[in-house]
């Protein structure tokens, strides 16, 4: 279907209501207003399509986008005139119109592009006519339904959404008592003046039952409330232990207010993901180090199977957000070292030690796949290796860097989910350490359920693969959807609970740069 703008929309709107005529009652359903009657007043359907603008912050969007306020006016002068003029009934229609449009097309795919807030993921173009679907929609008096077909249809994004209600309310209400200065870390069983203020914040957001009991004197650091910010630590992607350490306490000062503009820049980030059916699906959460897998979307949003993964570091090699499609799974897969960490880290280790190469279990190779040659360590060999001509592999093996398993979405970032000879780092709460890569915690439970369309790979068959004396590449017989994103407000699947993580790449600054600046 022909998009159209939303000044196309309205010249046109305008082109066809303002008419010299007495009566607004035009020849053809085609030519009439949408949104008004014969009389010059507004219609139900344009009372629906109003409150929907005015109550567009519940979708984390802003109504002054749709000039809510405006249009609101506008009905009332409407209203208080014995008969409409042709003129003003003809601008309310096209206003109404205007904002419509871009409110559903907001709601539908997002205000911005990805790429202006800092992404390298792209959003397919938007081909509805949303003026069109306008038409249909009150045609058939369906207007609310047609904007509920528009939404995000994924439970994460309506939960976050009940949970921005909740989160406004708190932070519109009487501000939190101030915990008291902490001197030092403060551990179970020590003494701390706050516990009445730190009792009464995690009572608010709902890490304590609101029947715990408040602590009395002396103020000893124990029992429920440990416990309470145990519940608060974990929310917030912090170390369970109970101290009161310097962490917790950035976190238990963090406005609410702030809380609350975390959760809608995540709705914004959901309405960029592509609306999904019953395909199977791998999604990633960069900040907080979680991986869901789907066979498809239940009611209830639970996912089949999760587990915790590893991420780009940081500071300089952050992995990216995408959408790609898994194609294939390697069994003990070689390590193709990249340019990069061989400029930097490899040829470096090679020139204080000799033997590193060896040690590490790596060659060098002249050619691209897994069938390359291998060659001597010679110092012919290292300088052809400087200048680009060879590369670096790591042989397969438990000590390989990738583990004893290789998930393949081809990308242009040459990215891809695998196995760990390192499992130890996934005891840690923060978990950027990868050169960009996504290190699974269980990779053997996502190689059974990505093969599990595919009865001949049994979970012994798996197991024997990545033991065995070779590498092996299975194709799958069908592509599964790879989803690399990132939004620092979840609420989790499970158990119901929001969390919120750090913006370990400073991705909310940049979406709240490229928000500011968007043209409408």
């Amino acid at each position: 279907m022909r998009r159209l703008s939303c000044a196309g929309i309205v010249l046109g709107l305008l082109a066809c209501t303002v008419r010299p005529a007495p009566s607004l009652q035009h020849e053809t359903d085609a030519d009439a207003p949408i949104w008004i009657d014969a009389a010059g007043y507004p219609t139900r359907d344009a009372r629906e399509a109003l409150a929907l603008l005015r109550h567009a912050a519940d979708e984390g969007l802003d109504p002054a986008d749709y000039n809510s306020a405006s249009l609101d006016s506008r009905t009332a002068a409407l209203e208080a005139q014995p008969r409409p003029s042709i003129e003003d009934a003809a601008t309310f229609n096209a206003a109404l119109t205007e904002g419509m449009v871009r409110y559903l097309r907001h709601l539908h795919s997002g205000r911005v592009d990805p790429r202006t807030a800092g992404f390298r993921m792209t959003v397919a173009a938007d081909d509805h006519d949303f003026a069109a679907i306008l038409r249909t929609a009150i045609a058939g008096h369906r207007l609310v339904e047609t904007v509920a077909e528009f939404t995000p249809p994924l439970v994460l994004y309506r939960e976050l959404r009940s949970m921005l209600a909740r989160y406004r309310s708190l932070a519109a209400g009487p501000s939190p008592e101030s915990l008291p200065m902490f001197l030092t870390t403060v551990r179970p069983g020590e003494s701390y003046a706050g516990l009445g203020a730190l009792h009464h914040r995690l009572v608010t957001l709902g890490d304590l039952p609101a029947d715990a009991p408040a602590p009395s004197v002396p103020f000893v650091y124990e029992g429920a409330l440990v416990d309470g910010v145990k519940r608060f630590q974990i929310r917030h992607g912090l170390e369970p232990d109970g101290v009161l350490g310097a962490g917790t306490r950035a976190a238990l000062r963090v406005p609410l207010a702030t809380r609350v503009r975390q959760i809608e820049l995540a709705l914004e980030r959901l309405r960029w993901l592509p609306h999904l059916g019953d395909e199977r699906f791998v999604a990633v959460n960069i900040p907080m180090f979680r991986l869901w897998a789907w066979d498809s979307i239940p009611p209830n949003g639970a996912p089949s199977f999760d587990m915790g993964v590893i991420v780009g570091r940081a500071l300089n090699t952050r992995t990216p957000v995408f959408v790609e499609e898994m194609r294939s799974v390697i069994f003990r897969p070689y390590w193709n070292i990249p340019s990069s960490i061989l400029r930097h880290e490899i040829l470096p280790a090679v020139e204080r030690d000799p033997e590193y190469l060896g040690r590490q279990n790596m060659e060098i190779v002249s050619g691209s796949g897994d069938d390359a040659r291998s060659v001597p360590a010679t110092a012919e060999n290292l300088a052809r290796l400087r200048q680009g001509g060879l590369r670096v592999r790591q042989r397969p093996g438990p000590n390989n860097a990738l583990g004893l398993v290789k998930f393949v979405f081809p990308n242009d970032e040459n990215v891809y989910m695998h196995g760990t000879p390192a499992p130890q780092l996934f005891s840690r709460f923060r978990r950027d350490f990868s050169h960009g890569c996504v290190r699974l915690e269980d990779p053997i439970a996502l190689a059974e359920w990505v093969l599990n369309d595919q009865p001949e790979w049994t979970r012994d068959r798996i197991l024997a693969a990545m033991h065995g004396n070779e590498s092996r590449l299975v194709n799958l017989r069908k592509p599964i959807q790879v989803i690399l994103f990132y939004i620092t407000a979840v609420v989790m699947p499970d158990d119901g609970t929001i969390r919120f993580a750090e913006d370990i790449y400073g991705h909310d600054l940049k979406l709240e740069k490229a928000l500011a600046s968007r043209p409408l």
